[in-house]
């Protein structure tokens, strides 16, 4: 049974690839009963919308018009999260490889981030308005998007175990052939990401959670138990 949020609830979660922030963020929204808004399917987005239209993603100034222009539009029910771009539903095209590989460029674009930043404030707030609270999670909604959110959460866990969840789900296995196939592209996501945010290291006031010895259900857990002592939610 879904807890009871506060009327203008707004949990903030950042982590670094493979820490289960998507994931865990949806299912914490789930149990709030408020909406889920993953920032990263925005970047996702605007590079499938370059890369269909052939923009090269190294002209910084195509790009960001491009995101400004393209329309798009996501939902935020966390039982039923969506990206569509124009008529075409794009939750799983960018979720590739030919994604993963190229997105850092869109989301070290300064000024894509700025577009998409406006744009993610204001999807909180108009989720906040429907919902009673919204569950943002991405790399830095903890520190830029919603650095006044009532709960900032920083999860992680130990480069090992994410490797491994993001071999898992890339692969269907964690051996080592499927971790050292993952490592380049987990290690360089968040060292390129990390040249426009800190992901990493906690900013005062935010929370770390480390999932490296929990199982989903239990990073869930974890992050209720912040959920509750920070907010106080009803649960």
């Amino acid at each position: 049974m879904p807890s009871t949020p506060r009327a203008d609830l707004v949990v903030a979660i950042d982590g670094p690839s493979g820490s289960g922030k998507s994931s865990v963020s949806r299912a914490v929204a789930r149990a709030l009963g408020v909406g889920f808004l993953d920032t990263g399917a925005m970047y996702r987005a605007v590079a499938w919308w370059c890369l269909e239209r052939s923009i090269d993603l190294g002209d910084r100034a195509a790009v960001a018009e491009a995101a400004r222009t393209m329309p798009l539009a996501l939902t935020t029910d966390p039982d039923a999260p969506s990206v569509v771009v124009g008529a075409t539903d794009v939750s799983a095209a960018i979720r590739g490889s030919r994604i993963s590989e190229r997105v850092s460029q869109v989301a070290t674009n300064l000024g894509v981030r700025e577009i998409l930043v406006g744009r993610q404030r204001e999807l909180i707030a108009e989720t906040v308005a429907r919902t009673g609270g919204c569950v943002a999670e991405g790399r830095d909604i903890t520190t830029v998007v919603a650095p006044d959110a009532a709960v900032r959460v920083l999860l992680t866990a130990s480069v090992e175990v994410r490797l491994a969840r993001r071999a898992t789900e890339l692969h269907g296995e964690a051996d080592r052939a499927a971790v050292e196939a993952t490592r380049d592209q987990v290690e360089r996501r968040d060292r390129d990401d990390g040249t426009v945010s800190d992901f990493l290291t906690a900013a005062d006031g935010v929370v770390t959670v480390d999932t490296s010895d929990l199982d989903f259900d239990g990073s869930v857990a974890a992050v209720l138990h912040v959920v509750d002592v920070v907010a106080g939610v009803a649960r």
